[in-house]
């Protein structure tokens, strides 16, 4: 490779990380805004009410809720967090996750330009089948002793709440301007906690995508393109999650890259794997377990990575029953696509810029600094206690941000 092709492909790196990111950008900051208003509007009795119990009922809201709230994968997990904290069961908890980073409208609609209405289908219906076994795993390894103490821990590390019969209801509440001061303060709080994951994680998404051939991916998968028989798409399964733990920015960057495995003859069990594993690569077990601790968190990993091998399994031979597999040459390349375009994507993003400055105002204006100037204080202090994995992620994010601008001065 010689400098000219160097450079072209750090241009291509940068310019797809970016393109990713702007791609997700509303997504990101819808999911951030209804984690920060859970917190402020939902109260702990009402949670408990809706979601407080592993029954059909609370798994049905979970998914419903989860469906109508979907977002990317970092701001589900801070939605779910809060859901989790005010008092919603386990496993609800988690079908709220699953649906709202599988059972996505706009992912849906990407699916079908990248991969075809089969693996659309496969998203939904596996979406579904991934919360039912989520369900009866977690029924069948009971952790409970486990969740009682995350939770506990939860709610002692994160601040004493009024208790909810001394506060307004949320009919009250959502109509007082120092309520949205609290959601847009919890919002910003959202971003600090992961924007070095997102970075990176974006960053990376690019290097792989622009510099890591094809054949790459080839090698991982056992008689790819070659009529793989039932070990061979079990191991497909198992290898999905592997390379989506290397190429992940979240569910609406990995298509693209699904597409190159799709029809580079990756069977459909390992590439509806890959899609599903946005929840079990390692930005989000961090962030999991900054939230939960790494116990629970490495749980959840165990849980989500046994549902989806049996699901991507159970899709792909029910598939087959009924001859609807579909032809891999159907699918595209990521090459194909606009990076940047005006289209729905532009004005959303466009809106919700102006959400975040709108919160900007609320949380950074005179009133609300020096009414919660303890609030921040507070959280200032706990965000200053760093482990090495934190300096590690904080440092891969300065260096993330230098390449970038580094591509982006190239390019002129």
């Amino acid at each position: 490779m010689n400098y000219e092709q160097f450079l072209n492909l750090y241009s291509e790196a940068v310019l797809t990380s970016l393109s990713f990111f702007w791609k997700a950008l509303w997504a990101f900051v819808l999911g951030y805004v209804v984690s920060s208003a859970i917190q402020v509007f939902v109260t702990r009795e009402r949670m408990q009410k809706t979601m407080g119990q592993a029954g059909k009922k609370s798994i049905a809201l979970g998914t419903f809720f989860g469906f109508i709230s979907s977002s990317c994968s970092f701001a589900a997990l801070a939605t779910t967090k809060s859901l989790f904290k005010k008092g919603a069961g386990f496993i609800p908890s988690l079908a709220f996750l699953l649906a709202s980073t599988n059972l996505v409208i706009e992912l849906g609609f990407i699916i079908a330009i990248f991969l075809g209405w089969q693996f659309v289908v496969g998203e939904y219906l596996g979406g579904i089948l991934l919360i039912l076994f989520t369900w009866e795993i977690v029924r069948l390894t009971r952790p409970k002793k486990l969740i009682r103490n995350v939770r506990r821990k939860l709610n002692s590390t994160e601040g004493k709440e009024k208790s909810d019969t001394d506060t307004p209801n949320w009919k009250e509440k959502i109509q007082s301007k120092q309520a949205w001061k609290k959601v847009a303060k919890k919002y910003f709080m959202e971003w600090g906690m992961v924007w070095k994951d997102v970075t990176f994680g974006f960053t990376i998404a690019g290097i792989i995508s622009a510099f890591v051939p094809q054949s790459f991916f080839q090698t991982l998968f056992i008689n790819a393109g070659n009529n793989p028989g039932f070990f061979s798409i079990l191991e497909h399964t198992v290898v999905g999650p592997v390379a989506a733990f290397f190429t992940f920015i979240g569910s609406m960057g990995n298509i693209p890259l699904a597409s190159i495995l799709y029809s580079n003859g990756v069977s459909f069990a390992g590439v509806m794997a890959f899609i599903f594993s946005d929840l079990v690569v390692f930005p989000v077990i961090r962030v999991n377990a900054k939230y939960y601790g790494w116990k629970l968190s490495l749980y959840i990993v165990a849980v989500f990575l046994g549902a989806l091998v049996a699901t991507s399994m159970v899709m792909h031979y029910g598939f087959a029953l009924f001859n609807l597999l579909p032809d891999s040459s159907n699918s595209q390349s990521v090459a194909q696509t606009e990076k940047f375009a005006i289209d729905y994507t532009f004005w959303l993003n466009l809106v919700f810029i102006a959400i975040t400055g709108l919160l900007a105002w609320l949380n950074f204006g005179g009133e609300s600094k020096k009414k919660h100037g303890d609030d921040n204080h507070t959280h200032h202090n706990h965000s200053n206690k760093k482990g090495i994995i934190e300096k590690l992620i904080f440092w891969l994010a300065i260096f993330s941000y230098i390449w970038l601008i580094g591509g982006l001065i190239a390019m002129v």
